[in-house]
């Protein structure tokens, strides 16, 4: 008798150990990587900051001044990047995507960034030849992702496919790049890498890219909006996100808060399109 209860008891923990790991369908994952503007470089303010329980964010670095540890869940509340980033479209694209899905459903964020660095940070074959030439302070940045973003992000991302499923990636890159008329096919090549990696298939994660400072903002690196444009060409599910609009900070460089909120909609409305839902009215 006390062998069938210690039985029991066994298959019964089984159980529970099973279903806190079991998938969830409605459990959104989005990869988001880049430089400064995805890392978050706007100051966050109080209306920022208040948490959604169905949002949430995979910490990728030690945060003890936030009491996070790596790996381990959270409310998706700022800074979504390391300890001392700012607002990033990361934010504002998980709330615009969960005002206009069912109540069911969760948003996961996964912000892998470094700011200041080319794209070829996230080159799996070939980032550390790249890192060793860089700024130490760049250099300390990629040594929180283990001197490998790339492959830090795909740990991430493996971690979440126990818990959700990856709908989409999120890149806001460029300003390092500008004018490099090889930046699609660089972008490319992470994006081929990861859906390879992840066992995900191209035609059902769409890859969102977003402009850099727009012209009409006297955007320092607006050329490299031209080239951006042409990532669909290269990519079959990659999308342009526009910065039209979207203020900036004094360098022209860098999106200000409300910037950024306007361009994290944004991109939350691309997606939900891509998606099949109803798309808000946004500017």
């Amino acid at each position: 008798m006390l062998n069938k209860r210690i039985t029991l008891l066994f298959l019964f923990t089984l159980l529970l150990s099973l279903q806190g790991f079991a998938q969830d369908k409605n459990f959104y994952i989005f990869l988001c990587f880049g430089q400064s503007n995805m890392e978050g470089n706007a100051r966050f303010e109080p209306q920022d900051t208040l948490p959604n329980n169905r949002f949430k964010l995979l910490q990728a670095v030690d945060c003890p001044e936030r009491n996070r540890v790596k790996n381990a869940w959270y409310d998706a509340v700022p800074p979504l990047c390391r300890c001392n980033t700012g607002l990033t479209p990361a934010d504002y694209f998980g709330r615009t995507m969960l005002a206009n899905l069912p109540a069911k459903v969760k948003i996961g964020i996964i912000n892998v960034a470094v700011a200041g660095s080319k794209i070829e940070i996230f080159d799996k074959d070939n980032h550390q030849s790249y890192i060793e030439t860089a700024p130490d302070w760049m250099k300390k940045m990629a040594a929180e992702y283990n001197n490998d973003p790339y492959a830090r992000l795909v740990e991430l991302a493996k971690m979440a496919q126990k818990v959700g499923v990856i709908k989409g990636i999120l890149l806001h890159q460029g300003e390092s790049n500008t004018n490099d008329t090889l930046w699609t096919q660089k972008v490319n090549g992470i994006y081929t890498n990861l859906i390879n990696d992840l066992n995900l298939k191209a035609k059902a994660v769409p890859l969102l890219a977003g402009e850099l400072v727009n012209a009409d903002q006297g955007g320092a690196c607006a050329s490299m909006n031209k080239i951006i444009a042409k990532l669909p060409e290269v990519i079959p599910n990659a999308h342009v996100v526009s910065s039209a609009g979207c203020t900036c900070a004094k360098d022209r460089l860098h999106f200000t808060a409300e910037g950024c909120r306007k361009l994290g909609k944004r991109y939350g409305v691309k997606m939900l399109a891509l998606l099949g839902h109803k798309i808000p009215d946004v500017d």
